[in-house]
């Protein structure tokens, strides 16, 4: 099988790997000419520092490699997969499955990636999402690993776990692709929240209130907006806030611990020096959470941090002070 993996990220790459591994023949494009020739000289990517690429692996800037592919997997950040999903589609066949695997809302439209994916490629093909708890750092050294390839065509979804499964990168599959891409885009903003914590100086208890509760807020939104609860008490829902919010490999996480001890926002990301991903996504989760009447308290005072300067301490008396609640009744998660 031919795939071709729009993204030369540490992501996109350590995708590249396992395709690889599995045996498809599978080239690596970037945006960006020189990158690409680097690492195809040097076979390795800095962001993925000390991992050799497979010699079989070949990486590109001409998007003419995408002509014949059977697997198209769009690894751009979510901010550009517009602009990638639109270079992409005069190469795109009816038999093409064109996967993605980034996450988050786009700006003010409140889109998932897949519904981008779907407008500007004309809806050529299938769109299967793949998401999990999933560092590039741990992939790409053959680290077991679970992700869901989730499409409502369930044969879609099964050819992308087909492509990718092997003794240690493990796909389920799931018709709830609605939920899956949610899960993997508000995560984003429970991860910086919880970075935030800790550069307060906040440890175990506080970041485990903070997880449990923001999941409460998201499946809620969730499900009001389609997807299936037990979404996201799975590998791309709880599996991935897991991941996202207790590892330095996040650069959400990062970006929320240089907040927590001061930095200002800007600051914070421009230190971290790739794609926050949470800061975008708190934007569009607002957004959807007023436009669905959903009451998402940790998540609004994330919004309130980031884009209106509100002082955290203040954020944390006020939601550590809100009305008594019974956590197992519905009115709860109010």
């Amino acid at each position: 099988m031919k795939a071709v993996v729009l993204g030369s990220g540490g992501w996109g790459t350590a995708l590249s790997r396992v395709l690889c591994d599995n045996g498809h023949t599978t080239c690596l494009w970037s945006r960006n000419a020189a990158k690409a020739a680097e690492m195809e000289q040097s076979r390795e990517n800095p962001l993925l520092q000390g991992v050799r690429l497979p010699d079989s692996l070949h990486i590109t800037g001409d998007l003419a490699c995408l002509e014949g592919a059977d697997l198209v997997v769009c690894a751009s950040p979510s901010f550009a997969v517009r602009e990638t999903g639109k270079k992409a589609a005069p190469y795109l066949r009816s038999e093409t499955v064109l996967v993605s695997v980034s996450k988050g809302i786009e700006r003010d439209t409140n889109l998932r990636m897949s519904q981008i994916l779907q407008e500007v490629t004309g809806n050529i093909c299938k769109v299967v999402a793949l998401s999990g708890p999933s560092h590039a750092e741990e992939v790409i050294i053959r680290m077991p690993t679970g992700c869901v390839s989730a499409c409502p065509d369930r044969a879609a979804a099964r050819f992308v776990q087909d492509a990718f499964m092997n003794d240690y990168f493990r796909v389920y599959t799931s018709d709830d692709i609605v939920g899956v891409e949610l899960a993997a885009a508000l995560k984003n903003v429970i991860a910086l929240s919880c970075g935030i914590c800790t550069g307060l100086g906040f440890q175990d208890n506080t970041k485990a209130l903070l997880m449990t509760r923001a999941m409460a807020e998201i499946t809620r939104l969730g499900e009001r907006l389609g997807g299936t609860r037990r979404t996201f008490g799975g590998l791309a829902g709880m599996g991935d806030l897991i991941v996202t919010c207790t590892s330095l490999h996040s650069r959400n996480n990062r970006a929320g611990i240089l907040i927590g001890q001061g930095k200002d926002v800007q600051e914070a990301m421009e230190e971290v020096g790739a794609v926050v991903e949470g800061y975008y996504a708190a934007e569009s989760v607002y957004q959807l959470s007023r436009r669905e009447g959903v009451e998402m308290p940790i998540c609004r005072c994330a919004y309130e941090v980031l884009y209106h300067g509100k002082q955290v301490k203040d954020v944390v008396s006020e939601l550590m002070t809100r009305a008594k609640k019974d956590e197992l009744l519905e009115t709860a998660w109010l």
